[in-house]
């Protein structure tokens, strides 16, 4: 990389000399912010019982604190005819914001959000007490590169898992806006613009994928290969005299290095492909938006190596083919391929559930509308001026080719939402900071961004936190969970009514784990399921234990599978089986034991 490449957005005279009392005010909102929204979480109780999620039950100082912050960043991003406020002011609100809007879950409970994470934490600690990797288990051992980094630095620095996974979203956050500062560098020269495009990545991340995962660390590798491909390997094509052959041929051959210095070029060029690998064998979906964004780029003329989209092509191949080959075989890439599969699993199947659910899922598609039409107008004003920045564009657009590709579990909407939002945000920059950077924002236009970063960043606690009822586990849940660890024999069977449940991060490999709503796909009535569940525990040779959790219960009625009465004639049904005794119960868990 080239010297020019830092970590944080570079100003102009405001970050030299003595502080401003505009500078220090600001700094002090930053700290009353935060004061206020980490005092506000801490006294939210848990369970959380509404469907809104965090959004009804965190108290006014909550939203008061963050109101100020939005306030004290666009004071400070104003600044003066000299530039926004000095480059300490701007990171230390950045952080705040971080903290806020990503740390307010490890306020409320040191357990962390989501079954997922603990999951991860199981793959990891798997591999660490297996001598090879046997990629027969599961998809995740087909692509093992984050999780043996993570039981690596876990052995290493003897750091609590669960902490780890508390504060991951704080950290995976913080990596992702260190790459963005460093490549936005080389898509403007406007430091208002930089630190407003980091500030509104943060206000439009509902998606939630900052969790303890590969696609978290695969993004943020994601990042770091397009600020690569944008600033020491691009290229700069002359001017396009027309669309014949001949014209096209002397616009290709008419590129030159953006980098002149050859040491650095081949430098970038083999972290690029290192990175490119590690992607590769992290992740399965985050190599192939590498490809397509290096594509795009290459397309357009502003990529100098022009056999790199080739070069990630054939990496990409080889690990299909050889470590991940045992997945495929039984999962073909394009086995629900279509744009009408993808919109069915994406959309269709998730507009069902409580009226607050609903709700909460309008909300986050209002808040990605939001933000891409925001990008749309800044894109036919940035045309208009003769300035519109076409690598901004492909970089936006391009994430929405993998859409029909694959349903992805019904995440890949929220995929593509979130690799399009870097450049959908920088986008709408040019509407929420209309002047250049020569130029002061007038008080009204601060005021109406200062108003609008404070709708937005509610709508993104709104989103991100909506499903806080099945989420956000509780102290019981998580020692039912250790009872069932304890109680269950090898080989036995563990069935939890649904996925949310804070399990598998221990003994990954010496238990069958299933959910009940994965037997009962289409009817979890106690007539049709039961005897589904009951016989599937059953038949297994070392028993089973039916894990029963309030997060589970709430997840299925909120997303409209089930209904608390339905759910309780489930139960009632199971536990008055031969065989079938209580063996744990508190007051947010049971747990049955079944009999072989």
């Amino acid at each position: 990389m080239t010297s020019a490449m830092i970590i944080t957005p570079d100003t102009t005279s405001p970050t030299r000399g003595r502080w401003k009392p505009r500078d220090v005010w600001c700094a002090l909102a930053g700290v009353v912010s935060l004061a206020l929204a980490a005092g506000a979480a801490s006294t939210v109780a848990v369970p959380v019982n509404s469907d809104l999620g965090f959004v009804a039950v965190l108290p006014y100082p909550f939203w008061a604190g963050v109101l100020l912050l939005n306030i004290a960043f666009v004071v400070a991003l104003r600044g003066d005819a000299a530039g926004p406020a000095r480059r300490p002011v701007m990171i230390w609100l950045v952080a705040v914001l971080v903290l806020v809007l990503f740390g307010t879950a490890a306020f409320v409970t040191d357990v962390p959000r989501g079954e997922v994470a603990f999951r991860h934490l199981g793959i990891a600690d798997a591999l660490s007490r297996t001598q090879g990797i046997d990629p027969d288990i599961d998809a995740y051992f087909n692509w093992p590169g984050f999780f043996a980094l993570l039981a690596t630095v876990l052995r290493a620095t003897g750091l609590d898992p669960v902490a780890v996974a508390l504060w991951a979203p704080v950290v995976d956050m913080g990596l992702w806006l260190a790459a963005l500062a460093v490549l936005t560098r080389y898509l403007t020269s406007d430091p208002r613009r930089r630190w407003l495009v980091l500030w509104v990545f943060c206000l439009g991340n509902w998606q939630d994928q900052d969790y303890l995962s590969p696609q978290a660390f695969g993004f943020f590798l994601y990042l770091v290969v397009v600020a690569l491909v944008v600033g020491p390997l691009a290229a700069r094509p002359p001017v396009l005299r027309g669309f014949r052959r001949a014209d096209l041929a002397a616009w290709w051959r008419g590129r030159s290095a953006a980098e002149p210095r050859p040491g650095h070029r081949v430098g970038a060029l083999a972290v690029t492909l290192l990175l490119v690998a590690v992607i590769c064998a992290s992740h399965q979906l985050t190599p192939f938006m590498v490809l397509i964004a290096i594509t795009a780029l290459t397309l357009s003329g502003r990529v100098w190596p022009s056999r790199l989209p080739l070069i990630t092509g054939v990496v990409l191949a080889l690990w299909l083919v050889y470590p991940a080959s045992a997945y495929l075989i039984g999962h073909p890439p394009l086995a629900d391929a279509g744009l009408q599969a993808a919109t069915a699993a994406n959309v269709v199947d998730r507009m069902s559930g409580t009226d607050g659910h609903m709700l909460v899922v309008q909300l986050r598609v209002v808040l990605t509308l939001v933000l891409w039409a925001l990008a749309a107008a800044g894109a036919v004003r940035d045309w208009r001026r003769g300035r519109l920045d076409i690598r901004v564009v492909l970089l936006a657009v391009s994430p929405l080719l993998l859409f029909p590709a694959q349903s992805y579990g019904g995440e890949m909407l929220i995929r593509v939402s979130l690799f399009a939002l870097p450049f959908v945000a920088m986008q709408a920059c040019s509407v929420l900071l209309p002047t250049d950077g020569s130029r002061c924002p007038s008080s009204r236009a601060a005021v109406c961004l200062a108003l609008t970063c404070f709708l937005l960043a509610v709508l993104t606690v709104t989103g991100r936190f909506g499903n806080a009822r099945y989420d956000v586990f509780t102290d019981g849940e998580i020692a039912a969970v250790a009872a069932v660890q304890r109680l269950a024999p090898p080989g036995s069977a563990i069935i939890s009514a649904a996925h949310p449940t804070p399990w598998r991060s221990e003994a990954y490999l010496e238990h069958r784990y299933r959910t009940i709503d994965e037997l009962c796909p289409s009817d979890l009535s106690a007539a049709t399921c039961g005897p589904l569940v009951y016989g599937y525990a059953r038949h297994n040779s070392a028993g089973a234990l039916v894990l029963l959790t309030r997060s589970s219960e709430a997840s299925l009625i909120l997303q409209g599978a089930s209904s608390a009465r339905g759910f309780a004639e489930l139960e009632e049904w199971l536990s008055a089986q031969d065989g079938v005794e209580l063996a744990f119960s508190n007051v947010d868990a049971r747990v049955y034991r079944v009999a072989p």
